[in-house]
């Protein structure tokens, strides 16, 4: 078997490569490195094809894809903030790449074409947990361009025949999880908090809840959906449980200061998965404890990652509260 990975030098891609290599896959890994970091590669660097490229244009890295059984397509932008600021990057990323990456896939006759989407597409649901078919509802250019990818991926299996998947995932956590951005996934910002021995920066009162969902389980539905024989489906991806802030801070162990609740929020984020787990037999298998335990054994990667105070929230935060705050 033969893979690609796009974004793989990222937080779950990189997983996703750990994986594919244990089953016997000859790997290839097309990044160019804007969030995805080397480092997460090196102990596979003479394992695996790594190519640098940009996938938001048409280039050589398309002749990669003959002969390629699976594709997954992970690589985008993601962030709120930055997506208000640069919407014209984050459709290049996560829409013109996806494009071109379909295509591609079609044109070497893929057999199975995964992609990440993202529960950030749901907005603010009007239903918990959130199924499938409920209302989408972008609140920011990050959330509308991982959903126009994914409209682009329902068309080519549609059209073209293209066997592909979507998979929307909710809150994942994990080692290698990235440690740039501005003001990014609430674990990156704890962590490094955690280092410093800085208090965490809980937003509102801590009780609004996640589906934080363990990176390895994430990689596990990846696989479950090359292996199927559906296609043209969606399916959410999650941890069938939803853990509020506040818990998290009591698993991490230390103080905790209060910031203003963000616009443009849920209080909770919780995935309906009944039917990933009906038609592919997948199941989260790792909990929050378990998680945490492994990022806490593993928390040295986040040694040079942004401590983000009160005021540098407040500051990376501002465009967020002015488009969102209506």
């Amino acid at each position: 078997m033969k893979s690609i990975v796009t974004g793989g030098a990222g937080f779950i891609g990189s997983h996703l490569v750990d994986k594919l290599l244990n089953m016997g896959h000859e790997v290839i890994v097309l990044d160019n490195f804007s969030t995805g970091r080397k480092q997460n590669l090196e102990h596979v660097r003479d394992q695996i094809k790594l190519i640098e490229c940009d996938l938001s244009s048409k280039s050589n890295w398309m002749k990669e894809f003959c002969g390629v059984d699976w594709v997954f397509h992970l690589a985008s932008l993601a962030d709120i903030v930055p997506s208000i600021q640069n919407p014209e990057g984050y459709f290049r990323s996560n829409v013109d790449a996806t494009f071109y990456v379909l295509e591609a896939s079609r044109q070497a006759n893929i057999k199975r074409f995964v992609y990440s989407a993202s529960s950030s597409c749901y907005g603010i649901p009007d239903n918990y947990p959130t199924s499938e078919d409920s209302d989408i509802k972008p609140q920011y250019p990050y959330a509308l361009a991982k959903r126009m990818g994914e409209e682009l991926v329902e068309h080519w299996a549609q059209l073209y025949n293209l066997p592909a998947i979507s998979l929307r995932f909710f809150n994942v956590y994990g080692t290698r999880s990235r440690t740039s951005g501005t003001y990014g996934a609430v674990f990156g910002v704890f962590l490094a908090q955690k280092l410093a021995n800085k208090p965490y920066t809980v937003v509102g009162d801590g009780n609004q809840t996640r589906d934080f969902t363990y990176v390895t389980d994430i990689v596990s539905a990846l696989v479950a959906s090359a292996q199927s024989n559906q296609t043209n489906k969606i399916y959410n991806v999650g941890s069938d449980k939803t853990v509020s802030i506040n818990r998290i801070v009591e698993l991490l162990g230390g103080e905790k200061i209060h910031i203003p609740k963000r616009p443009g929020e849920p209080d909770c984020t919780y995935a309906n998965i009944s039917q990933i787990k009906s038609d592919l037999g997948w199941y989260p298998t790792i909990s929050i404890e378990e998680g945490v335990d492994k990022i806490i054994k593993e928390i040295d990667y986040w040694k040079d990652a942004t401590v983000w105070d009160q005021n540098s929230i407040a500051d990376a935060t501002s465009d967020w509260f002015k488009y969102l705050d209506k």
